[in-house]
């Protein structure tokens, strides 16, 4: 209104100015004057009018900034009570970005050339995420294969496992050989990644893993949970119960705290690695970190819908597994700006408060009744052993098998899911304090 008002008041003086100076020179210039001067009058008269829109065009243009501060600000306060949209995920951040490079374990498949590919193809930023190949094996086909990218492109690098020779193993543990030697090859990767190369955080990924679009966006997004809470030590792109009839394909944001390691596409630090590498087992790490005495009783954070896609059916489990359950996994395709996601509802003091009491507040069904009554609103379905647990996921379709005592995604003893519509939550039906060794 202000503008306005200031707009009239200038454009009516402006006019009052110019009739009172034709007026004086129509009554006191001399006639052979007249035209010279009224000629002059005129063009300074431009002048001015010129200079008043100048200052009219600037105060429009200090108008809407003002106007844009305001929208910003009110979009801010908006987002401190939003539980997912938010700036950069509520945490203070200074300085250069992460540098986040993805170690590829390789070995003696020659389709690790699908795997570059993919991540070649949705790498947003070669210098935030450079590629490192670490091959075992001595395959010199897959070495090639390797060395085809190395050659063309400087931020993707190969290093060589240069132990190959046998493990020595008992009889009974020979049928096993060739986790003890992916065990060894990820002790030296890793070792090279933060002891040689010094990096702060690596992305390991599998030679037969395939990669969804917003995969480094997602890691890019989440990494800073790692710094802002101490009991989370991993971030894994994958869903063991990731099937696409177990999830929620709506809300491919949502993700998840998890005691149970995941694997096949995670982010760890330095520091941590530090703390594994003196114990770090001979054999079966993935399972090994699955004790929570090995990772001192911390969390994961695992998606909704996975964010990888394993496709190698050849391998030490001889197929079985993948075509029992990983050809069966959703990958997400659906783009998600995690970065500009508030994920401060993944800390704990937060999640557990919420998850604890949620899950208490939900009407109780039978695994039965979950799987087959219709229904939008969460039900939670209770257990109260390994072995009721075990029936109640097997109804559900769930994977049922325990690792350290602990259920695949579980946190706290409850494994979520979407089944029909709504959330299940298979939940133990009594006070839940740690998990017990002895199942499974």
């Amino acid at each position: 209104m202000r503008v306005n008002l200031r707009k009239i008041i200038l454009i009516s003086g402006g006019f009052i100015l110019l009739w009172l100076v034709v007026s004086y020179s129509s009554f006191f210039v001399p006639v052979s004057k007249k035209r010279g001067n009224i000629d002059k009058i005129e063009t300074e008269l431009d002048n001015l009018q010129n200079k008043m829109l100048d200052q009219l065009s600037d105060s429009y243009k200090l108008l809407d900034k003002v106007k844009q501060h305001l929208r910003k600000t009110d979009h801010q306060e908006i987002s401190k009570d939003s539980p997912i949209p938010g700036n950069r995920d509520g945490f203070v951040q200074t300085g250069k970005g992460p540098v986040l490079p993805i170690l590829v374990i390789a070995c003696d498949r020659v389709t690790v050339r699908r795997c570059l590919d993919n991540l070649v193809k949705f790498r947003p930023d070669k210098n935030t995420f450079p590629i490192i190949v670490s091959q075992d094996c001595g395959h010199n086909e897959t070495y090639q294969i390797i060395k085809s990218y190395t050659d063309t492109d400087p931020t993707i690098t190969v290093v060589r496992q240069p132990d190959l020779s046998e493990i020595p193993l008992t009889r009974a543990k020979v049928k096993f050989k060739g986790y003890y030697k992916i065990a060894r090859h990820f002790r030296f990767a890793l070792n090279y990644v933060f002891v040689t190369l010094k990096h702060e955080a690596v992305i390991i990924v599998e030679d037969d893993l395939d990669i969804s679009p917003d995969f480094f966006e997602y890691f890019l997004g989440t990494y800073p949970l790692l710094s802002k809470d101490p009991t989370i030590w991993c971030i894994s792109a994958w869903n063991d119960n990731g099937k696409k009839q177990l999830i929620d394909l709506s809300r491919p944001e949502l993700l998840h705290r998890t005691d149970f390691f995941p694997g096949l596409g995670w982010l760890l630090k330095r520091e941590t690695w530090l703390q594994l590498e003196p114990k770090w087992p001979q054999a079966f790490f993935d399972d090994w970190l699955r004790d929570p005495e090995n990772t001192q009783g911390r969390a994961c954070i695992r998606p909704e819908v996975s964010r990888t896609y394993s496709f190698g059916k050849v391998g030490v489990s001889k197929g079985l597994f993948f075509d029992m359950h990983l050809r069966y996994m959703q990958l997400n395709m659906e783009y998600i700006e995690f970065t500009k996601l508030n994920l401060t509802y993944l800390l704990k003091d937060v999640y557990d408060d919420h998850l604890t009491t949620l899950v208490a507040s939900l009407p109780e069904q039978t695994a039965e009744e979950a799987k087959s009554r219709s229904g939008v609103e969460p039900v939670k379905v209770t257990y109260t052993s390994a072995k009721t647990y075990q029936k109640a996921a097997k109804k559900l379709g769930l994977m049922d098998d325990f690792r350290s005592g602990i259920p695949r995604t579980a946190y706290r003893g409850i494994v979520t899911c979407y089944i029909q519509g709504r959330r299940v939550y298979l939940a133990p039906g009594y006070q839940w304090t740690k998990y017990d060794p002895t199942w499974g």
